[in-house]
This record gives structure tokens, C-alpha cells and sequence, in this order.
């Protein structure tokens, strides 16, 4: 995938790891950004082209896909934490990291897939975790979630390979962002986080670990 004067479209730019990976791809010559956020009113990036999308509206979903028809580099970054558990946890919470992470994801992956096709195959990056690997008691609706969305980028990039999308999952531990602003542990610099996906994306990969912690957690699913 050449970034260089690529259009792409960054779910949830707003904040956190979205708007670093809207920031590094317009620092790598993409001619097109539509950073994305429920509430455009909240992106403030210079250069980026704004866009109103929440990941969990069909109709919403659908109307971005109408407008960003020249996309061909989807980053789904979009997602939330609700710090649930599953036995004792709110179900609506629960229902929510679902909704999001893995309804979410594949509602604009639906939408998208058509236009990356037009627009000779491209490539999609979803932003995992290690907790695509692992669990953690306080929010294993997250590890739910975000496992399930691990499967769905492996099943969409069997699906997608016909028509030449390539589709790279990135895991990582814990980045210096607002949603992990109350958890007191090593934090990775969200700007590396972007440049080590999108190099990731550039050379093809199905998957990039960034971290030791996500490097791991990937070991420890074959260990006996």
C-alpha cells in the first residue's frame, strides 16, 4: 500500500490514537483525510478533511461511504472502554463494547469494502490490543470485544484478498491516550503507536505487534 498520495479515512480522529494516525498519515504525503468523529465539531487537526460518522449508525455508517467515495486506506480505530466485567457488569456496557468494537467495525468494513474495490483494492488497519490475547479483571468485556474483533479481521481478510484489500490487524498494550489516562501502567507514545501500524500497512503485513506486551500475549497462545 503506497500512503504517499493515498485518500484515507481514520474512524474516531478526533482524540487518542485516531488523531495520531490522521496527523502521520498526512505527514506521509496521503493527498486525502477524513478524520471522523459522532461530533465533528471536535476534530481540530489542520488539513484534514471533517467528517460526521459514528460506527454504531447504519445510516450513519452509510451516509460517510456516500460522501469519502475515494478512499482507499481505511484505518478503524474507533472504540471505547467501559471498564466492565462480564459477571457482575452492566450488559448494556457490555452490549456497548460489542456494539462498537465488533458491530461497529464491520458495519463500516461493509460499507467500505465497495469503494476500496472501485478504487483498486486498497487496504483496511484495525487497531486491536493485547487484550485481543489476554484478560483483565475490570474489563473483560473489552478482551471480549476485542477478540472478537481479532476474528473478524482474520475472517474479512480471507474475504477481501479477491479483490486485492489488504487487511492488517495492529495490537498493542497500553498507549498514552485519554481512555487509558486512569490505568498506572507503561504507556507507548500514541505517535509511535501510528508510524509502527502504517509502516505495518505499507509492506503488506496481516499483522504488526508493537510492543513486547502484545508480542507475549501472541507467544503465550501456543505455550502447554
Amino acid at each position: 500500500m503506497e500512503i504517499n498520495g493515498s485518500v484515507a479515512l481514520v474512524t474516531g480522529a478526533n482524540r487518542g490514537l485516531g488523531r495520531h494516525f490522521a496527523q502521520e498519515l498526512l505527514n506521509r504525503g496521503a493527498s486525502t483525510v477524513y478524520a471522523t468523529a459522532r461530533d465533528p465539531r471536535s476534530v481540530d487537526l489542520p488539513g484534514v478533511r471533517v467528517l460526521r460518522l459514528d460506527i454504531t449508525d447504519p445510516g450513519s455508517v452509510a451516509e460517510a461511504a456516500d460522501v469519502a467515495k475515494d478512499v482507499n486506506l481505511l484505518v478503524n480505530n474507533a472504540g471505547v472502554a467501559t471498564g466492565t466485567n462480564l459477571l457482575d457488569g452492566d450488559l448494556a456496557r457490555i452490549r456497548l463494547e460489542m456494539e462498537t468494537h465488533y458491530f461497529g467495525t464491520l458495519q463500516v468494513v461493509r460499507a467500505f469494502a465497495p469503494v476500496l474495490g472501485r478504487n483498486g483494492g486498497g487496504a483496511i488497519l484495525n487497531v486491536l490490543s493485547v487484550l485481543s490475547w489476554a484478560n483483565y479483571d475490570g474489563a473483560n468485556a473489552y478482551s471480549a470485544a476485542k477478540a472478537a474483533q481479532w476474528s473478524l479481521t482474520n475472517g474479512i481478510r480471507l474475504e477481501l484478498a479477491g479483490q486485492g484489500t489488504t487487511v492488517t490487524g495492529v495490537h498493542l498494550g497500553a498507549a498514552d491516550t485519554d481512555m487509558m489516562a486512569g490505568f498506572d501502567v507503561p504507556k507507548l507514545d500514541p505517535a509511535f503507536v501510528a508510524a509502527t501500524a502504517l509502516d505495518g500497512v505499507a509492506a503488506g503485513r496481516p499483522e504488526v505487534l508493537v510492543d513486547d506486551a502484545s508480542r507475549a500475549a501472541k507467544a503465550a497462545l501456543t505455550a502447554v
